[in-house]
Formats: C-alpha cells, sequence, structure tokens
C-alpha cells in the first residue's frame, strides 16, 4: 500500500503553481509594454552639422513616436507620427528633419540654438508608453575663428608690404631730389667762384 502525500508536499506544489503562475502574468505584462533604448545620451556636435538623434523602440503594434525640444528657451514639439505614415512636423523644424521608421530623427544643418534636451515619447496603441532623453550641445567652429586670425594677419601684412614699398619710393625720391639740389649748389658754388676769379 502506497503511503498518502502529506500536507507538505501538496503546500509545495501549490506554491510552484503559484510562482509559475505569477510569472507568467509578468512575462505577459512586460511583453504588452514598450521598451526603448537610446544608444547615444548625449552628442557634442558643431554648428552646420547633420546630427542623428538615434533610438530603437520594441512594442506590439503601431505606436506613436513624438519628439520634443526642451531648452532655455522653451518647449516645442518638433515631430509626430506612426512608422509607416507621413510625418507631422512643425512650422519651426521644417526642412529640417528626417524621420526614421526605428524612431530615430535626424537634425540638418544644426546651430547653437539646437543645443538642448531632445525628449523622445513612445505611446503604444493600449496607451502605455515609455520615453527617453538625448542632450546635444552644439558649439562654433573654432577653426573659423582662426581662418579670420590668419585672413586678418595675411591683410596686415599686405598693408605693411604696401606702406614699406611706399617708403622706398619715397626714400628714393628724396635721395634723387637731394643729388640734384647737390648738383645745382656745387654748380651755383663753382659759377661764384669762377665770376670771383674773372673779377680778379
Amino acid at each position: 500500500m502506497r503511503p498518502l502525500p502529506s500536507r507538505r508536499r501538496r503546500s509545495h506544489g501549490l506554491s510552484l503553481g503559484i510562482f509559475a503562475l505569477c510569472l507568467a502574468a509578468a512575462r505577459c505584462l512586460q511583453s504588452q509594454g514598450v521598451s526603448l533604448y537610446i544608444p547615444q545620451a548625449a552628442i557634442n556636435a558643431t554648428v552646420e552639422e547633420d546630427i542623428l538623434l538615434s533610438v530603437a523602440y520594441s512594442c506590439h503594434g503601431i505606436p506613436t513616436i513624438e519628439w520634443k525640444y526642451t531648452s532655455n528657451w522653451g518647449v516645442q514639439k518638433i515631430v509626430e507620427w506612426k512608422p509607416g505614415t507621413q510625418a507631422n512636423i512643425s512650422q519651426s523644424h521644417k526642412d529640417r528633419v528626417c524621420t526614421f521608421d526605428n524612431g530615430s530623427i535626424q537634425l540638418f544643418s544644426v546651430g547653437v540654438r539646437d543645443s538642448g534636451y531632445y525628449v523622445i515619447t513612445v505611446t503604444e496603441r493600449l496607451g502605455s508608453s515609455q520615453f527617453g532623453t538625448i542632450v546635444l550641445h552644439v558649439s562654433e567652429i573654432l577653426y573659423e575663428d582662426l581662418h579670420f586670425v590668419a585672413v586678418f594677419l595675411a591683410l596686415l601684412a599686405a598693408v605693411a608690404a604696401v606702406l614699406i614699398s611706399l617708403m622706398w619710393v619715397c626714400n628714393k625720391c628724396a635721395y634723387k631730389f637731394q643729388r640734384k639740389r647737390r648738383h645745382k649748389l656745387k654748380e651755383s658754388t663753382t659759377e661764384e667762384i669762377e665770376l670771383q676769379d674773372v673779377e680778379c
């Protein structure tokens, strides 16, 4: 005859069943949510550069993707779209933004005023959403300043060369003028001496 199962074995099986059920429920809830991956959370750029704000998301169905720009001047909506449909780009960023189905956007010809925080929000059809932030810092190109300094120095060198040439020409003219004057002075003194000799 077999021994009857003890209560301890029954409660152990029950707790394993509840644990498995909780694990399955957690997986279902996790699979319904949105996950967002941002490979580069901070980007440094220079003026007139094209910048890719790269992200990747995963969710069930087709989500709504929205990008906003936050800076000292306030919050501004850049673009909103669903992958596969036309993007609704704000007037301030018309012809400066390109969207991608993975949620990324590209900004063309950035300026110093484009520095700030770029917030992406991915919203699933059922209402769950996820957001992320990318910090963009745009700085002036240093070699433009150096270029200006180089051009300014070249201009100064050219002006100095012209002035030196003028001084050389003036010096030559003054030398010739003095030579002629000395020659005339010699002739006049020679004439005076000859006149004195004749009078004597």
